[in-house]
């Protein structure tokens, strides 16, 4: 007999591994070190994401003008969310503690789950709430044990508040991800991403440009690829679900940079880490089940 798993399951999967990935992307600059920008890096990978998006429409055979989209004004205004709100976490990560700042990120989940009923109309039921209270605390419990917000001084509010703007463009780019992916071809949604990313970090990610050659610059633009794949998870999991089932597994990204840094940084995490992980496992647990609890 075979076993059927319902939508917010399948979604959340999809979620799921693309957060997975997309740790390996954002993780870049750490393996690049000081010698590339981040708006270089980001440049980089959405150059090689158009390339790849491009290199599968000539394979199929089919017109470019199949893929044009009858709204390329949220095309634009979702590339310009997605592309400065990962800048903006980069940039705070690099003037506060790298904790403090992903912290601050991690409220995107809570501005996509408000987005979501404000302006989607979405209903929230009493899973949605539960999962969303599991998932922070596990956040929470992760930060805490990593010493987030043990410092405070008069410089430490600006990379803050621009963190608090990443997180705002990041849940705003994802009310755009769930309302594109109703009712566009998700291979029409990456060439748009990536063409206007490339275009709005051009000037930036110029002016900004680090000395190095092209065996540098080349694995970040074969990031293309994997994001490219990453993005494409996204967009199936956002078409399926609520942002309120989908939104709250970008908590995951914690317990996937602590794998990380174990294997490659040798950084053993500690025991709040592991039960703030776990706590965060079983609210994605609620988020996917298949109870359809009262309002």
């Amino acid at each position: 007999m075979s076993v059927r798993f319902s939508d917010d399951f399948k979604a959340v999967l999809w979620v799921l591994v693309a957060t997975a990935m997309f740790t390996l992307v954002y993780a870049s600059g750490k393996f690049a070190g000081s010698s590339v920008s981040p708006l270089q890096i980001l440049f980089l990978r959405y150059l090689g994401g158009l390339l790849t998006c491009c290199a599968v429409v000539l394979v199929s055979g089919r017109s470019f003008l199949n893929y044009a989209s009858p709204k390329p004004l949220s095309h634009i205004v979702r590339a310009f969310f997605g592309a400065y709100g990962g800048v903006a976490i980069i940039y705070a990560s690099a003037n506060m503690p790298i904790v403090d700042a992903t912290a601050i990120g991690l409220l995107s989940v809570v501005f996509m789950v408000a987005f979501g009923a404000l302006i989607l109309g979405e209903i929230l039921r009493r899973k949605h709430y539960w999962g969303l209270i599991l998932c922070s605390l596990g956040a929470g419990l992760i930060m805490a044990s990593r010493g987030a917000f043990q410092t405070f001084d008069i410089s430490y509010s600006v990379p803050a508040f621009i963190a608090l703007i990443g997180a705002l463009f990041i849940g705003l780019e994802a009310i755009l991800i769930r309302t594109l992916s109703q009712s566009e071809n998700p291979l029409s949604i990456l060439l748009h991403v990536n063409f206007f990313g490339l275009v709005l970090l051009a000037v930036p990610a110029y002016l900004t440009w680090g000395p190095v050659g092209l065996e540098t610059n080349l694995p970040f633009v074969l990031l293309g690829p994997f994001a490219i794949t990453a993005q494409y998870f996204v967009v199936r999991g956002y078409r399926i679900a609520d942002i309120a089932v989908v939104g709250p597994i970008d908590f995951t990204w914690l317990i996937f940079a602590a794998l990380l840094g174990l294997v490659f940084f040798g950084e053993v995490p500690a025991m709040g880490v592991v039960i703030g992980s776990c706590i965060i496992v079983l609210g994605g647990l609620v988020l996917s089940s298949n109870a359809r609890a009262a309002r």
